[in-house]
């Protein structure tokens, strides 16, 4: 690992092994952040005791070894996970574990908990946690739509429930960084993105029917301008988060080299009272305790996607697939100097 200076959030002091990242759902790895990926834990079982019985043991040995446990689940599929986190809070005895939900579609929470657990050996577990918010302001994702009568996920209107009826409108619907749900008009797509990841970007794309991708494909990744893309097979919950089979799926990310250190150094955090962990949000994800008065860290600077401050340098992820992968996938090749973002 490099040397970093002491502005930066990215820390040579850390034990390697102080946080495991684990998603609770049946969401498999994308594979994107090459080796590093999220425990995963389909939750599957008779009842409730045996979809969580996988979890538990799994915590009871990462807690036994000192490390703290962030638990990922589906804000939209909360109810099983948060049992299985409840079990081994109590059978354990400890707040070292945090169960945090994400409201994300089944590809982005997948990308998301990657990139999670390939920070986790360089930030406090407390920061790792915060990610879980900051990191999907970073991304667009979102899905190509037949019809939205059956999305509950994400806001919809009566006028976009009764234009599913017609047989030539289609819609885009995005879940990060902000839920929103439009009717796809061709013309308009390039300018109505809700947000553009830094240059240059990735696309990422899933669907259950390959047939159907015509649309998707003559006008999302004109929009985008990814310099790759990739096709991965369907999520096994795509169809419930989405509530149809007709969809695309798709998560667009930078593959800037200090993409994921440009989102960690934007966390302002403040120290648990009671525990001493970073945190954002109101209490701390482990104790629940709050913040020690007066030790919230300075504002950072207002960014922009199109306006970013210089990041921190640190190990930069692997973005490209694995070896072997088609030549239209690979990314661009990365400078031998670290780059920071430009206007």
């Amino acid at each position: 690992m490099r040397r970093t200076d002491g502005a930066c959030p990215v820390s040579n002091a850390l034990p390697r092994s102080a946080t495991t990242v684990a998603l609770l759902a049946d969401i498999p790895s994308t594979g994107h952040v090459g080796d590093a990926r999220a425990h995963r834990f389909p939750l599957h079982g008779e009842g409730i005791g045996e979809r969580s019985a996988a979890f538990v043991a799994f915590a009871h040995e990462e807690v036994s070894a000192g490390r703290k446990v962030i638990a990922l689940h589906p804000a939209w599929r909360a109810a099983d996970a948060q049992r299985a986190i409840n079990f081994a809070r109590a059978s354990l005895r400890t707040d070292h574990i945090a169960g945090i939900a994400v409201d994300l579609s089944p590809l982005a929470l997948s990308l998301v908990a990657d990139q999670l657990a390939y920070l986790a050996p360089y930030l406090p577990p407390g920061m790792v946690a915060a990610l879980c918010d900051e990191l999907p302001k970073h991304i667009l994702a979102g899905a190509w739509l037949r019809t939205v009568s059956g999305l509950s996920t994400i806001p919809t209107s009566l006028r976009q429930h009764v234009g599913s009826f017609a047989p030539s409108v289609s819609f885009l619907a995005y879940c990060a960084p902000t839920p929103r749900v439009g009717r796809l008009r061709p013309a308009d797509v390039p300018g109505s993105l809700p947000f553009r990841p830094v240059p240059p970007v990735q696309l990422l794309s899933s669907t259950p029917d390959p047939g159907i991708t015509g649309v998707f494909d003559d006008h999302l990744p004109q929009a985008i301008q990814p310099v790759a893309t990739r096709s991965l097979p369907a999520q096994p919950l795509g169809p419930r988060y989405w509530g149809t089979g007709k969809y695309v799926e798709f998560v667009a990310l930078s593959a800037h080299p200090q993409a994921l250190a440009y989102a960690a150094s934007s966390l302002r955090t403040a120290t648990c009272s009671w525990c001493g962990e970073p945190m954002t949000a109101g209490r701390c994800p482990f104790c629940a305790a709050t913040a020690a008065h007066g030790n919230a860290a300075p504002p950072a600077p207002p960014t922009t996607a199109r306006t970013l401050a210089p990041a921190p340098q640190h190990p930069p992820p692997p973005v490209a697939p694995p070896p072997g992968a088609p030549r239209s996938e690979r990314r661009a090749p990365r400078p031998d100097t670290p780059r920071t973002y430009s206007r």
